[in-house]
């Protein structure tokens, strides 16, 4: 629709071009506004519907024996040496007579209370920081006709239903394991073999 011309500017019903301007930039924030708001909706909506607890599992082969693959996953000082995305541990107080630490990660601290070992075969540790996220990693340690075997087991929650969508299909589930397993073969001197 065409504006009007006064006094050398176009006017649109009353209003100078810059008046316009300002309106249809204030226009397009606010749509921008909404889809944020409703992208935001959905995916909570999305989470909302996704399960609160999940189990995933990973499995890698090493050509040392378990005793090796026992020592490097107990050795809870050494772990940053090999470990991938982790800068350190702090040792804390034993529970119940087993070690509990806090990882300091890129996406930052925790905390990890070991609940089972039965050398060389299995170690199961939890989180035991209050996050939105948690649960237990079980380490199952198998010998193997050339070396051994780890398999990983992660029986997690999230209970944000907006971190549980991102967990999903985002992050996914397997992710932290594929690293902590990698990260391994690395120590070792081997190349990843990982697999379900």
């Amino acid at each position: 629709m065409p504006g009007i011309y006064r006094c050398g500017c176009e006017v649109w019903y009353g209003m100078e071009l810059n008046e316009v301007s300002a309106m249809t930039a204030a226009k397009w924030l606010l749509r921008a506004v909404f889809a944020i708001v409703a992208i935001v909706a959905i995916i909570w909506v999305i989470g909302m519907m996704l399960p609160r607890d999940h189990m995933a599992s990973r499995m890698a082969h090493y050509q040392v024996p378990p005793q090796k693959v026992w020592e490097a996953l107990t050795d809870i000082d050494a772990i940053p040496s090999w470990r991938i995305g982790l800068k350190s541990v702090t040792r804390l107080p034993d529970k119940n007579g087993l070690p509990v630490h806090t990882e300091n990660t890129s996406a930052g601290k925790m905390t990890f209370e070991t609940t089972l070992m039965d050398p060389p075969r299995r170690l199961v540790r939890g989180m035991a920081s209050d996050l939105p996220f948690g649960g237990t990693w079980t380490f199952d340690v198998a010998p193997a006709p050339d070396g051994s075997t780890l398999r990983i087991t992660e029986n997690g929650y999230v209970s944000n239903p907006f971190f549980r969508f991102v967990s999903r299909y985002f992050i996914g589930y397997t992710s932290e394991m594929n690293k902590y397993l990698t990260g391994l073969a690395q120590h070792f001197g081997e190349k990843p073999q990982i697999g379900d």
